[in-house]
């Protein structure tokens, strides 16, 4: 049975997830237009990254709340947001603990998939969201577009066939009409969804694994769960897959994220 925790992989998360997701960042917050002195909303911050960024764009006369399910991925935030207008706490994406009409902008880098339920976490964001403010979201494209991830979660699927699902959950808003319908059933208008890409390099691919062995993210937790023969044979075949990227000993591949993007 696979084991996914939120928490459990912090300490190795930005070592891969948190390494290559904050090359997205940018382009989420253009997308919200967040500019000086406006009140953001964090939602799912993980490791604090897109909050640091929210944060320079509003400036002192801004704030930002960081919210997150778990308090190790809060802990693993905090020294980045130190000193900044930000401010972390713990909280259910799906029953937001802020007041109606309290943000200009909601932001949620890499998490929407993620949630039990994806429309009511939506209609959180809109009901905390001001009128006329932005709401802006980021989640990762096809398993084929993502390989980084397509080809682990793969490998585990071979291995944990009942879980595939659970798996491969990165991927369950690749389809880029159901995140614009997601949105739109929550109650938002002009929807809009653009694609991303970003190069990635490891300089190797021990690089690449060392996260994964150390049970960074929710995937890399599922691997550390494994028989110690299932783990190697997971490690071959993510290998041989990914040798297909390699280059002069690094590994260069794409990634394409989807930007979901509408107003309140």
């Amino acid at each position: 049975m696979a084991t996914i925790s939120y928490g459990a992989g912090a300490s190795a998360y930005d070592r891969i997830t948190g390494r290559w997701s904050r090359l997205y960042i940018p382009a989420l917050l253009a997308a919200a237009e967040i500019t000086a002195g406006q009140s953001v909303l964090d939602v799912a911050t993980g490791t604090g990254e897109a909050a640091v960024l929210a944060a320079s764009l509003v400036g002192p006369s801004g704030r930002v709340l960081a919210v997150d399910i778990s308090l190790p991925m809060l802990r693993v935030a905090e020294p980045k947001v130190r000193g900044r207008p930000v401010t972390l706490s713990t909280m259910d994406a799906q029953a937001l603990a802020c007041r109606d009409h309290s943000f200009d902008a909601v932001i949620c880098q890499l998490g929407l998939m993620f949630f039990p339920d994806v429309v009511r976490a939506l209609k959180e964001f809109r009901r905390v969201l001001r009128p006329r403010g932005g709401v802006a979201v980021c989640v990762w494209s096809t398993p084929e577009r993502v390989p980084l991830f397509g080809i682990l979660s793969e490998a585990l699927s071979r291995h944990l066939p009942a879980q595939r699902e659970v798996l491969h959950l990165s991927f369950s808003l690749a389809d880029p009409l159901r995140l614009e319908r997601v949105l739109a059933g929550a109650g938002f208008h002009d929807v809009r969804v653009s694609r991303e890409t970003r190069k990635i390099v490891f300089e190797s691919f021990e690089e690449y694994w060392e996260p994964v062995e150390a049970g960074g993210g929710r995937l890399g937790q599922v691997y550390r769960g494994l028989s110690e023969g299932t783990r190697q044979a997971v490690r071959e075949e993510v290998w041989k897959h990914l040798s297909q990227f390699e280059s002069n000993g690094r590994l260069v591949m794409k990634a394409e994220a989807l930007f979901g993007h509408a107003s309140g």
